[in-house]
């Protein structure tokens, strides 16, 4: 996530999942909605954007970025 690696346990990663690894406070502030894109994914779909409420399958070297958007 934003170059930083993580080890993830699961096969697959969700948007909430992803935010709390950038933003630890994520949880607290629901105010602040982010963008998350990936990178290096698997299958058919490497790239894209995963919004709340949705989850990816991940893989080693998958990259995630999340940025703020503003108010919800």
């Amino acid at each position: 996530v934003e170059g930083t690696p993580h080890q993830w346990p699961k096969g697959e990663i969700s948007y909430e999942e992803v935010v709390t690894l950038e933003e630890p406070c994520f949880a607290s502030n629901p105010n602040i909605t982010y963008s998350v894109t990936y990178k290096r994914g698997t299958g058919n779909k490497p790239e894209g954007t995963l919004v709340a409420g949705a989850s990816v399958k991940i893989k080693d070297g998958m990259r995630f970025s999340v940025s703020e958007t503003g108010q919800s």
